[in-house]
């Protein structure tokens, strides 16, 4: 399933702009030129899912914040394994941290939680399906999450 970018560019849109609103006064004390590397580390067995997410998150705020993921999505990981390096003004990375690991999170456990059910019925003949019960704005987003 192919995520339109219109719909991820609307949903990120308004992602930050109800998580920063007027901007980030933490990430404001900061240097405007200091650059920085950041990681983002799995705290547990998981399914990675939301990438493309976290992606635009960063591209919004500022197109110099470069990602270097290391798993794709729907990838297999174990807890401390280290899934994307991000590089940028350290600004930009404070503001958008918040709103890109809610993303990924959201859509890693429904990504998790589906492949669990999938395994569980595994050689039964039976399917998981997915269901119009999703979070208002997000359906879309779930729905690619339990591909």
């Amino acid at each position: 399933m192919r995520i339109p970018d219109d719909y991820l560019q609307a949903q990120v849109a308004l992602a930050l702009a109800e998580d920063i609103g007027r901007g980030d006064v933490t990430a404001a004390l900061l240097p405007a030129e200091q650059v920085a590397t950041a990681r983002i580390t799995s705290r547990e067995d998981a399914v990675l899912c939301g990438t493309a997410w976290v992606d635009e998150v960063f591209r919004q705020l500022d197109p110099a914040v470069t990602l270097d993921w290391h798993l794709p999505d729907r990838a297999s990981l174990h807890a401390g394994q280290t899934l994307c390096h991000l590089t940028g003004p350290v600004r930009s990375l404070l503001t958008g941290e918040r709103t890109a690991l809610n993303f990924l999170q959201t859509l890693s456990g429904t990504a998790t939680l589906t492949r669990r059910y999938v395994d569980a019925v595994a050689g039964t003949g039976c399917r998981i399906l997915d269901t119009r019960k999703t979070l208002p704005g997000l359906r879309l987003a779930q729905k690619y999450a339990v591909q």
